[in-house]
């Protein structure tokens, strides 16, 4: 993971050109590259953690992080991402070890519920996560909750 700059902010934290670089690599990821028209400015930016690798200027992995009690009763995790110049390198990898760590020593817990695209289940239980059993459509893509709990946290 050479040559990547790891960043980590609050929303009030955020520079103008922090939060173009995150919204366009959202909106790249999520909107252009998944073909899914969805409010991406849901409102829950001024309330979450941002965690993100910087290369060359550019965005390369980013997520969002919770504490509990704001999208679950358990912290979360959401909006994770690896832009497509930076996949097949493990960045993805990475940037959920960075940000389960944080969590851990932010809020000091380790359960962590997430909402998963079901083509990732098997790279997020490699992460200790388990899928609860509930599934459901999220802007048209199959998603299931997935929860991470002291009981995994060794992985």
């Amino acid at each position: 993971m050479e040559n990547f700059i790891w960043k980590i902010k609050t929303f009030d934290e955020l520079s103008a050109q922090d939060l173009h670089a995150v919204l366009k690599a959202r909106i790249d990821v999520f909107v252009v590259e998944q073909n899914c028209p969805y409010p991406e400015v849901d409102g829950d930016d001024p309330k979450a953690v941002h965690l993100w690798a910087e290369h060359n200027g550019n965005v390369a992995a980013y997520c969002r992080i919770f504490q509990p009690g704001i999208k679950y009763d358990e912290s979360s995790i959401g909006r994770v991402l690896t832009t497509q110049k930076y996949r097949n390198i493990n960045l993805g990898k990475a940037l959920m070890k960075f940000a389960i760590a944080t969590i851990e020593a932010r809020f000091r817990t380790s359960s962590i519920r997430i909402s998963a695209q079901d083509y990732l289940l098997s790279f997020y239980t490699e992460l200790g996560f388990v899928a609860t059993g509930k599934s459901y459509l999220e802007d048209e893509i199959p998603h299931s909750e997935m929860l991470r709990s002291l009981i995994c946290s060794d992985k």
